[in-house]
């Protein structure tokens, strides 16, 4: 009697996590960045706000765009390999189950049990068995360019709303620091999150995401402030 034992891995989030984390934390340090740099220039309100409302759009847009396209790439590879190994298959299956074979043989099985295995996977699936076990392509970590795309500029477009509210609540004599401890904290609470889900640690996923982000702010500010010093 065979007993099924269903476990959940963090794996199977890996998708859209990394989306949606890439997008929001672009969202949150490219708005944060470009507002702070703007009003170290002197900018007035309405003009931070526009560039701060440009921003988002745009980059919005873009991570649409870029997790769309590269995540099909990914996903035409996987097609175009999935098929050629199609092809070997019909045209000489019994090296493909001697190659199948060897690779349980490098994983640390006999070659008898191997090949059994490998007549039984092939019986059973022989595409599937070849796509896990050669090529690597899983039903979870296969590409899903849809889902990217939706998730990195979803997140993206709420990451970036955290700086432009902090511009509309705060006065503007204290734009840069309201917005950059606005940020930091939105970018450390992301850390958690992206932590708790992918049970990595909390402390370092968060001094990552505030250190990078920290920087970033700091950089812009410095280049705004030249700038409206020249101007």
């Amino acid at each position: 009697m065979v007993l099924l034992h269903k476990e959940k891995h963090r794996t199977q989030h890996i998708g859209w996590l990394r989306a949606a984390v890439l997008g929001a934390n672009d969202g949150i340090v490219s708005i944060a960045s470009l507002i702070v740099g703007v009003a170290a220039a002197q900018a007035a309100t309405n003009d931070i706000l526009l560039a701060g409302i440009a921003g988002l759009v745009a980059g919005a847009m873009s991570m649409a765009a870029g997790e769309y396209i590269s995540v099909s790439s990914q996903a035409d590879t996987e097609k175009s390999d999935m098929n050629r190994e199609r092809n070997e298959l019909e045209k000489n299956v019994e090296s493909e189950k001697e190659e199948l074979a060897s690779i349980y043989v490098s994983r640390g099985l006999d070659s008898e049990l191997a090949i059994q295995v490998a007549n039984k996977l092939m019986a059973h699936d022989a595409i599937g068995a070849h796509a896990r076990d050669e090529l690597g392509i899983s039903e979870i970590l296969t590409a899903r360019p849809i889902q990217a795309a939706l998730s990195s500029a979803g997140t993206f477009t709420i990451g970036a709303a955290m700086p432009l509210l902090a511009v509309i609540i705060f006065p503007a004599s204290i734009f840069i620091p309201a917005v950059s401890v606005t940020s930091l904290l939105c970018l450390a609470l992301l850390g958690v999150f992206s932590a708790q889900i992918g049970g990595a640690s909390k402390l370092k996923a968060t001094l990552r995401v505030v250190f990078w982000g920290a920087l970033a702010m700091v950089i812009t500010a410095g280049i705004g402030a030249l700038f409206g010093i020249a101007v």
